[in-house]
């Protein structure tokens, strides 16, 4: 049963946490958030070691860490940036 082990969680999140760096653009960093957190409460005991479990707290934590990271760092606005001088002016 290796998904009721907490370290297996962390590794994951860490590796989530370099594929954003390798794509960036806050796609996998909710999911390593959710990780994480999913692996640290697995350290303190979640009792169950059901693997649907398992996979529905990280989903919660996952979607909460993404709101949480939409609310710190906002939301792009989709529109561009205009220059109204020349950096050679």
């Amino acid at each position: 049963m290796m998904w009721s082990v907490w370290w297996v969680w962390i590794v994951a999140g860490f590796a989530l946490g370099v594929l954003e760096v390798l794509a960036p653009g806050f796609i996998f960093l909710g999911f390593a958030a959710g990780a994480l957190a999913t692996g640290v409460l697995i350290g303190f005991g979640i009792p169950d070691d059901s693997l649907p479990l398992l996979l529905f707290i990280f989903a919660v934590l996952s979607v909460l860490a993404w709101l949480g990271m939409r609310q710190i760092f906002g939301v792009r606005s989709g529109k561009k940036r205009a220059w109204d001088k020349d950096i050679n002016d």
